[in-house]
Protein backbone atom coordinates (compact mmCIF):
# COMPACT_ATOMS: atom_id res chain seq x y z
CA UNK A 1 0.00 0.00 0.00
CA UNK A 2 1.43 3.36 -1.07
CA UNK A 3 0.75 6.18 1.38
CA UNK A 4 0.29 9.84 0.47
CA UNK A 5 -0.24 12.42 3.20
CA UNK A 6 -1.49 16.01 3.23
CA UNK A 7 -2.42 18.72 5.74
CA UNK A 8 -5.45 21.00 5.93
CA UNK A 9 -5.93 23.66 8.55
CA UNK A 10 -7.74 26.98 8.71
CA UNK A 11 -10.24 28.17 6.11
CA UNK A 12 -8.26 29.06 2.95
CA UNK A 13 -8.46 25.52 1.54
CA UNK A 14 -11.83 23.83 1.96
CA UNK A 15 -12.62 20.10 1.87
CA UNK A 16 -12.95 20.23 -1.92
CA UNK A 17 -9.17 20.65 -2.16
CA UNK A 18 -8.65 17.38 -0.25
CA UNK A 19 -11.34 15.62 -2.28
CA UNK A 20 -9.84 16.73 -5.58
CA UNK A 21 -6.42 15.64 -4.40
CA UNK A 22 -7.80 12.22 -3.53
CA UNK A 23 -9.63 11.74 -6.84
CA UNK A 24 -6.51 12.87 -8.72
CA UNK A 25 -4.43 10.32 -6.79
CA UNK A 26 -6.90 7.58 -7.72
CA UNK A 27 -6.59 8.47 -11.42
CA UNK A 28 -2.81 8.78 -11.36
CA UNK A 29 -1.84 5.60 -9.50
CA UNK A 30 -2.10 1.97 -10.62
CA UNK A 31 -1.00 0.47 -7.30
CA UNK A 32 -3.12 0.45 -4.14
CA UNK A 33 -2.71 3.93 -2.64
CA UNK A 34 -4.28 5.68 0.33
CA UNK A 35 -4.50 9.35 1.26
CA UNK A 36 -4.07 10.34 4.91
CA UNK A 37 -5.17 13.89 5.74
CA UNK A 38 -3.98 15.57 8.93
CA UNK A 39 -6.57 18.24 9.67
CA UNK A 40 -8.28 20.35 12.33
CA UNK A 41 -11.66 20.02 10.55
CA UNK A 42 -12.65 16.88 8.60
CA UNK A 43 -16.08 18.25 7.64
CA UNK A 44 -16.89 17.57 3.98
CA UNK A 45 -13.91 15.31 3.28
CA UNK A 46 -14.89 12.08 1.49
CA UNK A 47 -15.00 8.95 3.65
CA UNK A 48 -12.29 7.16 1.64
CA UNK A 49 -9.67 9.60 2.97
CA UNK A 50 -8.10 8.56 6.27
CA UNK A 51 -8.42 11.40 8.79
CA UNK A 52 -5.86 12.10 11.50
CA UNK A 53 -5.47 14.97 13.98
CA UNK A 54 -2.62 17.42 13.40
CA UNK A 55 0.09 16.75 16.01
CA UNK A 56 0.97 19.56 18.39
CA UNK A 57 4.06 21.66 17.72
CA UNK A 58 5.93 24.24 19.76
CA UNK A 59 5.24 27.31 17.59
CA UNK A 60 4.33 30.92 18.44
CA UNK A 61 0.68 31.74 17.74
CA UNK A 62 1.55 34.10 14.88
CA UNK A 63 3.33 31.26 13.01
CA UNK A 64 0.92 28.40 13.63
CA UNK A 65 -0.86 28.88 10.28
CA UNK A 66 2.35 29.26 8.25
CA UNK A 67 4.36 26.46 6.57
CA UNK A 68 6.42 25.94 9.74
CA UNK A 69 3.49 23.84 10.94
CA UNK A 70 4.35 21.22 8.31
CA UNK A 71 7.28 20.19 10.52
CA UNK A 72 4.84 17.98 12.46
CA UNK A 73 5.06 15.51 9.55
CA UNK A 74 8.58 14.65 10.75
CA UNK A 75 7.35 13.59 14.19
CA UNK A 76 7.74 9.95 15.14
CA UNK A 77 5.60 8.02 15.75
CA UNK A 78 3.19 9.58 13.26
CA UNK A 79 -0.33 8.11 13.12
CA UNK A 80 1.10 4.56 12.96
CA UNK A 81 2.65 5.29 9.55
CA UNK A 82 5.80 3.46 8.48
CA UNK A 83 8.05 3.34 5.43
CA UNK A 84 8.23 5.85 2.59
CA UNK A 85 5.34 8.33 2.47
CA UNK A 86 4.72 11.06 -0.09
CA UNK A 87 3.61 14.48 1.18
CA UNK A 88 1.61 16.70 -1.18
CA UNK A 89 0.40 20.26 -0.63
CA UNK A 90 -3.27 20.96 -1.31
CA UNK A 91 -2.59 23.77 -3.79
CA UNK A 92 -1.09 21.63 -6.55
CA UNK A 93 -2.40 19.79 -9.60
CA UNK A 94 -1.46 16.17 -10.32
CA UNK A 95 -1.02 15.68 -14.07
CA UNK A 96 0.96 12.41 -14.32
CA UNK A 97 1.60 9.04 -12.70
CA UNK A 98 2.71 9.10 -9.06
CA UNK A 99 3.83 5.47 -8.84
CA UNK A 100 7.36 6.31 -10.03
CA UNK A 101 7.69 8.76 -7.15
CA UNK A 102 7.64 5.79 -4.78
CA UNK A 103 10.29 3.92 -6.79
CA UNK A 104 12.75 6.82 -7.04
CA UNK A 105 15.66 6.70 -4.54
CA UNK A 106 13.88 4.60 -1.86
CA UNK A 107 14.43 5.34 1.84
CA UNK A 108 15.77 8.83 1.16
CA UNK A 109 14.36 12.34 1.47
CA UNK A 110 13.27 13.28 -2.07
CA UNK A 111 12.09 16.82 -2.75
CA UNK A 112 11.66 19.43 -5.49
CA UNK A 113 14.67 21.66 -6.12
CA UNK A 114 13.34 25.11 -5.31
CA UNK A 115 12.81 26.94 -8.59
CA UNK A 116 13.90 30.34 -7.25
CA UNK A 117 17.14 29.01 -5.68
CA UNK A 118 18.74 26.73 -8.30
CA UNK A 119 22.10 25.27 -7.35
CA UNK A 120 21.76 26.27 -3.68
CA UNK A 121 20.60 22.85 -2.44
CA UNK A 122 17.26 24.15 -1.19
CA UNK A 123 14.18 21.96 -1.50
CA UNK A 124 10.63 23.12 -2.11
CA UNK A 125 8.30 21.15 0.15
CA UNK A 126 5.21 21.28 -2.06
CA UNK A 127 5.91 17.61 -2.81
CA UNK A 128 8.41 15.46 -0.91
CA UNK A 129 8.86 11.82 0.09
CA UNK A 130 10.60 10.54 3.19
CA UNK A 131 10.84 7.38 5.31
CA UNK A 132 8.81 7.96 8.47
CA UNK A 133 11.05 8.10 11.53
CA UNK A 134 14.42 8.29 9.75
CA UNK A 135 14.71 12.06 10.10
CA UNK A 136 12.74 12.57 13.31
CA UNK A 137 15.47 14.94 14.53
CA UNK A 138 13.90 17.58 12.25
CA UNK A 139 10.88 17.73 14.53
CA UNK A 140 12.59 16.85 17.81
CA UNK A 141 15.32 19.50 17.61
CA UNK A 142 12.86 22.19 16.57
CA UNK A 143 10.43 21.22 19.34
CA UNK A 144 13.17 21.55 21.95
CA UNK A 145 14.42 24.96 20.81
CA UNK A 146 12.15 26.63 18.20
CA UNK A 147 13.57 30.13 18.71
CA UNK A 148 17.00 28.96 17.61
CA UNK A 149 15.79 27.70 14.24
CA UNK A 150 13.25 30.48 13.69
CA UNK A 151 16.07 32.98 14.10
CA UNK A 152 18.41 31.01 11.84
CA UNK A 153 16.04 30.16 8.97
CA UNK A 154 13.34 32.24 7.29
CA UNK A 155 11.15 29.27 6.23
CA UNK A 156 10.75 25.61 7.13
CA UNK A 157 11.94 24.22 3.80
CA UNK A 158 15.33 25.94 4.21
CA UNK A 159 15.65 24.49 7.72
CA UNK A 160 14.85 20.98 6.44
CA UNK A 161 17.23 21.31 3.48
CA UNK A 162 20.14 22.35 5.68
CA UNK A 163 19.51 19.70 8.33
CA UNK A 164 19.31 16.65 6.00
CA UNK A 165 22.63 15.78 4.40
CA UNK A 166 21.45 13.05 2.01
CA UNK A 167 18.64 15.04 0.36
CA UNK A 168 17.99 14.20 -3.31
CA UNK A 169 15.96 16.17 -5.86
CA UNK A 170 13.20 14.77 -8.05
CA UNK A 171 13.94 14.77 -11.80
CA UNK A 172 13.34 18.36 -12.98
CA UNK A 173 10.64 17.38 -15.48
CA UNK A 174 8.45 15.72 -12.83
CA UNK A 175 7.53 18.71 -10.66
CA UNK A 176 7.15 22.20 -12.11
CA UNK A 177 5.99 25.55 -10.81
CA UNK A 178 2.99 27.11 -12.51
CA UNK A 179 4.30 30.61 -11.90
CA UNK A 180 8.03 30.06 -12.38
CA UNK A 181 8.09 27.26 -14.98
CA UNK A 182 4.92 27.49 -17.10
CA UNK A 183 3.51 31.02 -17.03
CA UNK A 184 4.68 32.97 -20.11
CA UNK A 185 6.66 36.09 -19.29
CA UNK A 186 5.13 39.55 -19.66
CA UNK A 187 3.65 40.57 -22.06
CA UNK A 188 3.11 37.09 -23.54
CA UNK A 189 1.11 36.08 -20.47
CA UNK A 190 -1.72 38.27 -21.83
CA UNK A 191 -1.88 36.30 -25.08
CA UNK A 192 -0.60 32.76 -24.42
CA UNK A 193 -2.05 30.00 -22.24
CA UNK A 194 0.47 28.31 -19.91
CA UNK A 195 1.47 24.96 -21.47
CA UNK A 196 1.60 21.57 -19.77
CA UNK A 197 4.73 19.53 -20.61
CA UNK A 198 4.05 15.84 -21.26
CA UNK A 199 6.56 14.62 -18.62
CA UNK A 200 5.02 16.64 -15.78
CA UNK A 201 3.59 14.78 -12.80
CA UNK A 202 2.91 17.69 -10.44
CA UNK A 203 2.26 21.39 -11.00
CA UNK A 204 2.80 23.41 -7.83
CA UNK A 205 1.04 26.73 -7.29
CA UNK A 206 3.40 28.67 -5.05
CA UNK A 207 2.12 32.11 -4.08
CA UNK A 208 -0.57 33.39 -6.42
CA UNK A 209 -2.54 32.39 -8.40
CA UNK A 210 -3.98 29.22 -6.86
CA UNK A 211 -5.49 26.50 -9.09
CA UNK A 212 -9.04 27.75 -8.50
CA UNK A 213 -7.97 31.19 -9.73
CA UNK A 214 -5.81 30.14 -12.69
CA UNK A 215 -8.41 27.77 -14.12
CA UNK A 216 -10.74 30.74 -14.78
CA UNK A 217 -8.00 33.21 -15.70
CA UNK A 218 -8.11 35.22 -12.46
CA UNK A 219 -5.08 36.73 -10.75
CA UNK A 220 -6.07 37.91 -7.25
CA UNK A 221 -4.13 41.12 -6.69
CA UNK A 222 -5.13 43.92 -4.34
CA UNK A 223 -2.62 46.46 -5.63
CA UNK A 224 -4.10 48.06 -8.72
CA UNK A 225 -0.82 48.78 -10.52
CA UNK A 226 0.14 45.09 -10.61
CA UNK A 227 -2.84 44.36 -12.84
CA UNK A 228 -0.80 45.79 -15.71
CA UNK A 229 1.58 42.81 -15.64
CA UNK A 230 0.10 40.16 -13.28
CA UNK A 231 -2.20 38.25 -15.61
CA UNK A 232 -3.09 34.67 -16.52
CA UNK A 233 -5.35 33.38 -19.29
CA UNK A 234 -7.88 30.63 -18.42
CA UNK A 235 -6.07 27.27 -18.26
CA UNK A 236 -8.20 24.35 -19.58
CA UNK A 237 -5.80 21.60 -18.51
CA UNK A 238 -6.29 22.54 -14.85
CA UNK A 239 -10.00 21.71 -15.14
CA UNK A 240 -9.11 18.41 -16.83
CA UNK A 241 -6.75 17.22 -14.07
CA UNK A 242 -7.96 19.07 -10.96
CA UNK A 243 -11.28 17.36 -10.31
Amino acid sequence: MQTIICMKWGTRYGPEFVNRLYSSICRQTKRPTRLVCFTDDPTGIVKDVQIEEIPQINLPDHLINLPWRKLVMWKYPLAQLEGDVLFLDLDLVITGSLDEMFDFEPERFCVIENWTQPGKKIGNTSAFRFPVGKYKHIFDRFQDDPDRFLDQYNIEQVYISKEIEDMVFWPKTWCVSFKHSLLPQWPLNFFQTPPLPAETKIVAFTGKPDPDDAVIGKWPEKRWYKKFYKHVRPVPWIAEHWR
